[in-house]
Formats: C-alpha cells, structure tokens, sequence
C-alpha cells in the first residue's frame, strides 16, 4: 500500500505542461476623426452637388484621393489662401504648390492633371461647333487655357465658313508683358487651314485684361492683313485673372 500510495503522490506533483496564456487582443484602433468627416462630405457631394460646398470643400474632396492618410482640409484651405480661388489653384505652375505645406510633388503634378482635364473638357465644348453662339463656353475654355500662365501666349482660333472651331493653336509665347506678332504669319497659318476668320486671344499675366495701344494697333495690323485675303477677324479678346476684354466689345475694332 505504501508504494502504491507513493506513486501516487509523485503521479500528483509531476510536472504538468503549462498553457501560454492567451494574448489579449489588443482594443480595436479608433478611426481618425478625419474619415468621418470624409463620408460626411461625400455624402453631401453626392445628395446636394457641387454647388451645395464652397471651394476649400470642393478641394478637401479632390484631395482625398491625392492624399488618402491624412486630414486635408488644412492643406485645402493652405492653397486657396496662396493662390485665392479654385481655379487659381489648378491654374499654378507646379513649383509654386509644393510652396504649400502638405503638397507634395506627386501631388502638385495630379492637381495639373485635373487642370489639364477640366481644359481638354472645355476645349470640347466648343470645338467643331458655331463658336459665335457659344461665347460663354468658349471664353470659360480660353480662361482655363490661358488665365494663370506666368507669360503671354497669343492664341488663334481659326474658323470655317460657318464659324465653326477647327483649329486652335498658340502662335506665340512671350514674356510677362509683352509677346511678338507678326501679322503675315497668322494670315499664312489661316489660308494653311482653309480658315476664312479667325479670333485672336492672348493673356495679361499681371491680371488687368484693359487692351494696350500696343495690342490695339496689332490686331489693326492683323485686320487689315486679312482683308486682302478674305479673312476676317471676328473679335480680340484679352484674357486676365479676374476677367477678360474684347475689343469688338469696347468698339476698339
């Protein structure tokens, strides 16, 4: 009985293969606060449209996909005090962006990205069509177009005999106040085309659209280049940051 009993005692204090303990599962992480508002945001997009959100909500949207980890409603709202509206923002040269805290040069170039497509969108709207009938959107194109450039750039479109868009090219680029014309050339580029009228259009980098006694007497030059070979210029327009002129408009042509 007495081994018996001692086997049993060593059977009862033998080592017995210990379990690890489970580990905790850690608290799920709370959501940044930012993706709430992301949805928010979203959803008012999607029941309201565009018109229901002011610029720096409009951007937070655009930026989401751009920058998808982090609060971008300061990195918004950071642009448009730099540059001043929407269109400014997607209308700055890429250096100039990454000046912004938060903008990257991945992110500078997508912002150009969306500008060139908002302009290809525009050019759309009036391309092959009576621009003469569209004059909203073909000066909302060449705002988009030009509006923001540092230089001047002198653009022609040239038109058929019904007026209809067919070709749209920069002839020129210049410096920040001025861009050299020759009048011979666009007449040429006009009979290459087979185009019977044109309109001329170029920017003021310094934002003031008034017409120059330069750009009046050029575009008398052009006009009266054109008379000898049928070509007609429907109108010069000057395009600036906060608006535009029109020579036809002013009665200067």
């Amino acid at each position: 009985m007495g081994k018996a009993s001692d086997d049993d005692e060593r059977s009862f204090f033998a080592e017995v293969p210990v379990r690890p303990a489970a580990k905790a599962r850690p608290a799920p992480a709370e959501k940044p606060g930012y993706l709430g508002h992301r949805d928010r945001l979203r959803e008012r997009f999607a029941s309201a449209g565009a018109d229901a959100l002011p610029d720096y909500e409009l951007l937070e949207l655009l930026l989401f996909r751009l920058i998808p980890r982090a609060d971008t409603k300061p990195a918004a709202k950071a642009l448009l005090a730099r540059f001043g509206t929407l269109a400014e923002v997607l209308g700055a040269p890429v250096n100039l962006l990454q000046e912004v805290k938060g903008i990257g040069p991945a992110v500078a170039l997508d912002l150009k990205v969306v500008a060139a497509t908002a302009q290809r969108m525009a050019h759309g709207e009036v391309h092959g069509r009576e621009v003469l009938s569209s004059w909203t959107q073909l000066l909302a194109y060449c705002r988009s177009a030009m509006a923001f450039e540092a230089r001047e750039q002198f653009r022609i479109l040239f038109l058929d005999k019904k007026n209809a868009l067919i070709a749209d090219e920069v002839q020129q680029t210049g410096t920040v106040d001025h861009t050299p014309v020759y009048p011979r050339e666009v007449v040429k580029r006009a009979l290459e085309l087979s185009a019977t009228a044109i309109i001329l259009v170029h920017n003021h980098p310094s934002g003031d659209p008034t017409p120059s006694r330069a750009d009046i007497e050029m575009t008398k030059e052009i006009i009266e280049a054109g008379k000898r070979l049928g070509i007609a210029v429907h109108d010069h327009i000057i395009i600036g940051r906060k608006g535009y002129a029109s020579m036809k408009g002013l009665l200067l042509i």
